[in-house]
């Protein structure tokens, strides 16, 4: 271990892969192709900061260079390559920062560097941190010598953006997700360290950093280091304190939040949110763990106390079982999409602690909207009724006046229809004015007719990404199932579920789904036009046009039907 530094997560840096903590399956594969001798031409690690990428990739460039082997690889008394490498010295190991160096030259330098051999070492290691950082021509310089390179030279990247590195570099590399480290696994490590640095931190205080790390050993040996710092000689770190110097709080107000929310208690529900404000808690800390309480709520029935990631105990999971088991699911989507957009608005507001208030009140309107949903769905029924029943009088009054009638006379029989149509229609009339009273209500039962509102209401662009970059799914009353394309607006679910309650004044609930769902429209009609063209190209007329015209090209076929 480096003990010189004070620094725990310099520290405790694993110096072999016994030592790398919580990514056993991937130490193990890169221990078994070097004991083996069967190594990639590149290294391609991806995961969250702080869970081993560089540590690993320095390990592989000291396995490969180690006088003493793999299996013996230096601990204590660094042979000469393990020494260089420790101190970032070695002159065959390269270590490069993408996010500094991006461009194609610093590449193409790197490029003509390893036409020649190492000097001391086995192998010439070029380790390349945050690689998705370099531009595309970088990359494209890379491929070649990427893909064949001499038998002394070893590539490693690091990322934490997977998705930025074209695919034809991730293909011509071996990679390696390193995944967040089980709480479990992390909480135990970080009590070792605690012990070891003679700590007084307490189990909940370090499950604290536990949860607020997410998973990253390098941010867990760095709240840690933070926590022990502040409580020097024998003070022991309470959760209450690690609270304060983390800027947290305790879940139970968040709870005892969502409690008075449900019940309509505007005045406790601001009381709660200041006291938990005037402990210095940063508004989108805040607005985070409102959110992870809010999936609580809604998941808790497929949650286990054990696994639940140190954020909950015995009492805290009770109540919010409590909780789940009053709340609509309906309304907890609803109370998630507000959450998401007052975290937008914070980015534009100039008072926050305002802003957040104002946050929490519409979420108490939302439960009275909801609560009072049945009675305007009730008042349009009997809207509905009254509607039926007028008609059905009159139809009935007006069969009384035919019966008393003459019926002598050629034009009688249509006269009296013509004055049963405009009778009933008069006061049906009437009846749908009563009713639009209550709001222009339009009817949506399908995906296609939800497109025709659109282009009757004018909304070319929600028509647009519905047509090109919507996937359906599912379609059912109030509730849509899609996939999307990569070209899908970001605030499409947005506009398209504001417009929807303009248009039914009913609340529609827009989720995404894992499945690739139906073709898009667009894809429907070019596949339906290509069946149209595949169709005529084995025709005669087809063969005729071609052996008349063999350098015309057909690019569109159209239906007589098609053809205005």
């Amino acid at each position: 271990m480096e003990k010189k530094s004070k620094v725990l997560a310099l520290k405790y840096r694993p110096q072999n892969f016994k030592e790398v903590v919580g990514q056993d399956i991937v130490v193990q594969t890169i221990y078994n192709s070097i004991k083996s001798n069967k190594l990639p031409n590149a290294y391609l690690f991806t995961g969250i900061r702080g869970t081993g990428k560089t540590t690993l990739a320095r390990l592989i460039a000291k396995s490969l260079n180690c006088i003493n082997g793999v299996d013996r690889i230096c601990v204590k008394n660094h042979c000469e390559h393990c020494s260089s490498i420790s101190n970032y010295n070695h002159l065959d190991i390269l270590e490069m920062d993408a996010a500094s160096k991006t461009g194609v030259d610093d590449v193409r330098d790197l490029i003509e560097f390893s036409k020649y051999p190492p000097t001391s070492a086995k192998y010439k290691i070029f380790i390349i941190d945050e690689v998705h950082m370099l531009s595309k021509q970088a990359f494209n310089a890379l491929l070649k010598t990427l893909e064949e390179p001499p038998e002394y030279l070893k590539f490693i990247f690091c990322t934490t953006e997977i998705k930025k590195i074209p695919v034809t570099v991730v293909s011509r590399t071996q990679r390696f997700d390193l995944s967040r480290v089980n709480s479990e696994i992390l909480f135990k490590f970080i009590k070792g360290i605690n012990d070891k640095e003679n700590g007084n931190a307490s189990d909940d205080a370090l499950k604290l950093i536990v949860k607020i790390s997410e998973g990253s050993v390098r941010d867990a040996l760095s709240l840690l280091d933070r926590g022990l710092i502040s409580y020097p000689d024998g003070k022991e770190l309470s959760l209450e304190s690690a609270q304060k110097i983390f800027g947290c709080f305790d879940k139970i107000f968040l709870i005892e939040l969502f409690e008075k929310i449900f019940e309509g208690n505007e005045k406790e529900v601001i009381k709660i949110y200041r006291s938990i404000y005037n402990t210095g808690v940063e508004p989108k800390i805040f607005l985070n763990d409102f959110m992870e309480v809010l999936y609580y709520i809604k998941n808790i029935s497929s949650l286990k106390i054990e696994s639940s990631n140190f954020s909950l105990n015995d009492n805290e999971f009770n109540r919010i079982e409590k909780i789940s088991k009053e709340i609509k699911p309906e309304i907890l989507l609803l109370f998630w999409q507000f959450t998401i957009k007052a975290l937008e608005e914070l980015n534009i507001v100039s008072n926050q602690e305002l802003s957040l208030e104002m946050f929490l009140i519409r979420l108490l309107y939302l439960k009275k909207i909801n609560n009072e949903k049945k009675y305007t769905e009730l008042k349009e029924d009997s809207v509905n009724q009254k509607n039926n029943e007028l008609i059905t009088n009159q139809t009935q009054d007006i069969e009384s006046i035919i019966k008393s009638q003459s019926l002598d006379g050629p034009n009688f029989k249509n006269k009296t229809i013509s004055q049963i149509k405009n009778f009933s229609q008069k006061e049906y009339i009437e009846v749908r004015k009563e009713i639009n009273k209550e709001g222009n209500l339009i009817h949506i039962n399908s995906f296609n007719e939800l497109i025709e509102a659109c282009n009757d209401k004018k909304e070319i662009k929600l028509k647009y990404e519905l047509e090109n970059n919507v996937k359906l799914v599912s379609f059912q009353s109030t509730k849509i199932e899609i996939s999307f394309n990569e070209n899908l607006d970001i605030n499409f679910v947005k506009e398209l579920s504001s417009k929807l309650f303009d248009w039914t004044k009913k609340r529609w609930v827009i989720s995404f789904s894992k499945k690739t769902g139906s073709p898009t429209k667009k894809e429907e009609k070019e596949l339906s036009e290509k069946k149209v063209f595949d169709e005529f190209k084995m025709t005669q007329e087809y063969k005729r046009i071609k052996k008349d015209f063999p350098d015309i090209e057909i690019i569109k076929v159209k239906k007589n039907d098609e053809i205005k």
